[in-house]
């Protein structure tokens, strides 16, 4: 990241509700790396080998889909935060000013705390069955992961500079080794490809042309979901009208690449039975290509992979929190920011502590359903977004819009219809759906019933009150 002592980029705004100021130092590489480092994560790895491996080329077609819909998504947020961008960049100021404070808390609580709560501790328990498969016995349990949510809490809290520095170094490494894995095994310059690989992935045309690839949709769309985590640190952005769209759509059609890239290599080397049965089909992916001496390149992979995603989420969420609490749609305490950093200190340690306890009470075989459960609210959270879209510009046609959505309504109307199916069809297999749904209404009604709560008592509101964000 470029940095200038003199520049007007630099400069601090005041927040909405006059607090103390956020500093613009984010540049328009750092931002494409905070959008890849929060969408490739171990969790992406596994679901591209299996997708490939269900699928063959019919999971690239569903992969084409899941990249449209993405794209349609990076647009919605992208118009929203650029017409809000004193409103702390959160999904809660967009859907209150459109659909009233009790969606707005539900899309934020739902969408983001909940899934960042079980995806990064998905994460964290990956990150400690990676390290003891490779390093058995040398390090005990929990003592990795829990050390990396420690050190990155602390350097989140001193500011985006420190955040940014290492987003760089996490993303670069991780893109190298995953472009790295993807290469060699492409071109088979370390260990050749066998000629005849028995139960390799068939490339048949077969589940295009019959339609059954749509049931791979859901599965490819992990691989591309989260570049908005960018759209809360908008105050902190240089010249976000222009690199806020370009980023996050740019980093889309490279992750895509990437991925595409990993999943070629992988076919040459890894048989059906390994990509789909596999807990962690990237070691033996990694084992093929580099064989013992591919454990470095591993450990780089799962690491940086980890470190990426919770450096961006504690970068990001807490300041979805910041901007709810200066709203008035969640506990003030949210609202402090560090006196010396300026950073939202007690949301970084909320967020940080939530992560930390399903890490520490759940195993890694409970995980898979809590996941995809909370994905599924996730998913919420994009329709509530597109339908934002669609309300703010009928209520405020003339409201000041920096970026416009091309060609709309069609983008939202698209992107409505495709996260509707994707959340029908989340789960892997017909004996999950009765959990996935289950905990997925539990964990709805649960942030509903307080949101409701906290809109009828505390805030004093209509459930359904458009008021447009402070500042």
């Amino acid at each position: 990241m470029n940095k200038s002592t003199a520049s007007a980029s630099d400069t601090l705004l005041p927040d909405a509700a006059g607090s103390p100021a956020l500093k613009r130092g984010l540049g328009f590489a750092t931002m494409i790396a905070i959008c890849i480092g929060v969408v490739v994560v171990q969790g992406s790895m596994v679901s591209a080998l299996q997708g490939i491996g269900f699928g063959g080329a019919g999971f690239l077609a569903a992969a084409v889909v899941a990249f449209l819909l993405a794209q349609c998504n990076a647009l919605s947020f992208a118009e929203l935060s650029l017409m809000f961008p004193r409103a702390g960049g959160t999904l809660g100021s967009y859907t209150e000013a459109a659909l009233g404070p009790f969606p707005a808390i539900v899309a934020v609580y739902a969408g983001y705390v909940v899934v960042a709560m079980f995806g990064l501790s998905a994460e964290l328990l990956l990150v400690d069955a990676v390290i003891g498969q490779l390093f058995p016995g040398m390090v005990p349990e929990m003592v990795v992961p829990l050390g990396i949510l420690g050190v990155l809490t602390l350097l989140n809290i001193l500011g985006t500079d420190v955040f940014a520095r290492l987003q760089n170094v996490f993303t670069f490494a991780m893109v190298a080794a995953l472009l790295l894995v993807g290469l060699t095994a492409v071109t088979g310059s370390a260990n050749p490809a066998p000629a005849e690989l028995p139960g390799a992935v068939q490339w048949s045309w077969d589940g295009i042309l019959d339609g059954s690839f749509l049931g791979l949709v859901a599965l490819a769309m992990w691989l591309l979901v989260g570049v908005e985590f960018i759209c809360p640190l908008i105050g902190e952005v240089r010249n976000p009208e222009r690199n806020v769209p370009r980023a996050m759509m740019l980093s889309l059609c490279l992750i895509f690449a990437i991925f595409l890239l990993f999943c070629w290599g992988a076919s040459r080397y890894l048989t059906l039975d390994t990509l789909t049965t596999s807990p962690l089909p990237y070691l033996d992916y990694v084992d093929a290509v580099f064989g013992k001496a591919g454990l470095i390149v591993a450990t780089v992979m799962a690491v940086t992979a980890t470190c990426s995603t919770v450096n961006t989420v504690l970068a990001s969420v807490p300041r979805m929190l910041h901007g709810m609490a200066l709203n008035g749609q969640s506990f003030p305490q949210l609202k402090r920011l560090h006196p010396r950093f300026n950073t939202p200190w007690v949301a970084i340690l909320f967020m940080a502590a939530i992560i930390a306890l399903p890490f520490l009470l759940l195993g890694i075989d409970s995980i898979i359903p809590l996941l995809i459960a909370a994905s599924t609210s996730w998913l919420l959270a994009y329709i509530i977004a597109h339908l934002d879209v669609i309300v703010l510009r009928r209520r405020q046609p003339d409201l000041a819009r920096p970026f416009r959505t091309p060609f709309y309504p069609l983008p939202q109307l698209l992107g409505i219809l495709g996260m509707g199916y994707v959340a029908l069809n989340n789960s892997p297999s017909p004996e999950m759906t009765q959990t996935v749904y289950s905990l997925t209404g539990v964990v709805l009604l649960i942030v509903g019933a307080i949101a409701a709560l906290w809109v009828k008592l505390v805030m004093k509101r209509g459930l359904f009150q458009p008021e447009m964000p402070r500042g």
